[in-house]
C-alpha cells in the first residue's frame, strides 16, 4: 500500500495495512484499489483487529444483510428480509422514524417509496405510475438491483447520521468504514453519493469520529478526495504491482 502523497509502504499482509489504518490519527482515509486486490478483506481484517467491536461497516457484508423473498409461490407479495444483526439496532430507539430518515436520504435518488414491518424485519416497496392519465400506487413491486443498492446505501447512512450525531443506540462507533458503496451506480449517481458521503463527513461535529472509504471507482475516488483535500489518500496494490 502507498500514500499517494509519500513514499511507498510495503506490508507482508493485509493485517499490518489494516494496523496502520487503525493507528493512523486521521479523521479521513481514502483507500483505491482495482477489484480483486483486497479491499473487502482488508474490511474484514480491520475488524478483525478490535476486541471489542467499535466500527460501523458498509460493505458486501452489510449488502448481504438484506435477502429478497420474492414470493415464488403466488408472485405477488414481494419484499425485502431483514436479517437479525447488530447493524439494525436502530429498531430499538427509532421504530417508525427510520422510515423518514430514510426516505429523506432515499428520495435524491429514486422515485419508488417503501414501508417497513418492525415486526416481521421486512420491507415492501411500491411506486406512482399514471395509468390512461391517472396516478396510481403499484403495490409489493420487486426493484431492480441498482435501486436495491441505493436503498441499503440509505439505510446505512441514515444509521451513520445517528452514529455521527452520537446517539446512544451507536455510541459504540468510533469508526465508520466505507468500502465500495456505489455498485450498479451510473455515472450521475455516483456523483451524488460521493458528494453526498464527503459532505455527511464534513458536517460531522465529532472530532474524534473516523472514517475510512475504500473504492475500485475511479469516479467515485475522485470525487471524494476533491472534496476531502485533507484526508489520507492511499493506492491498495499486491506486491509486485505498480
Amino acid at each position: 500500500m502507498s500514500n499517494k502523497s509519500e513514499n511507498i509502504d510495503t506490508y507482508n499482509a493485509l493485517k499490518s495495512v489494516a494496523e496502520h489504518l487503525k493507528e493512523s490519527d486521521k479523521k479521513v482515509q481514502v483507500i483505491f484499489a482495482h477489484n480483486g486486490v483486497g479491499k473487502t478483506r482488508l474490511s474484514r481484517a480491520f475488524k478483525e483487529l478490535a476486541t471489542t467491536s467499535d466500527t460501523l461497516y458498509f460493505n458486501a457484508f452489510t449488502e448481504d444483510l438484506f435477502h429478497w423473498d420474492n414470493d415464488l409461490e403466488n408472485d405477488t407479495t414481494r419484499v425485502l428480509q431483514l436479517k437479525e444483526s447488530k447493524f439494525f439496532k436502530v429498531f430499538e430507539g427509532h421504530g417508525f422514524d427510520i422510515e423518514r430518515r430514510v426516505r429523506e436520504l432515499l428520495n435524491r435518488y429514486v422515485d419508488f417509496d417503501f414501508s417497513i414491518d418492525l415486526k416481521a424485519k421486512k420491507v415492501s416497496f411500491s411506486r406512482e405510475i399514471t395509468k390512461e392519465g391517472k396516478s396510481e400506487k403499484v403495490e409489493d413491486i420487486k426493484i431492480s438491483r441498482g435501486e436495491e443498492n441505493i436503498f441499503v446505501w440509505s439505510f446505512f447512512l441514515a444509521i451513520a447520521q445517528l452514529a455521527i450525531d452520537n446517539d446512544e443506540n451507536y455510541a459504540w462507533v468510533k469508526t465508520i468504514y466505507i468500502d465500495d458503496p456505489i455498485s450498479s451506480l451510473d455515472d450521475n449517481n455516483v456523483i451524488i453519493v460521493a458528494s453526498h458521503l464527503a459532505q455527511l463527513i464534513k458536517d460531522s461535529k465529532d472530532k474524534d469520529k473516523k472514517f475510512i472509504i475504500s473504492t475500485h471507482h475511479g469516479l467515485f475516488y475522485n470525487v471524494i478526495v476533491n472534496e476531502l483535500r485533507g484526508a489520507d489518500k492511499y493506492l491498495l496494490t499486491k506486491n509486485g504491482e505498480n
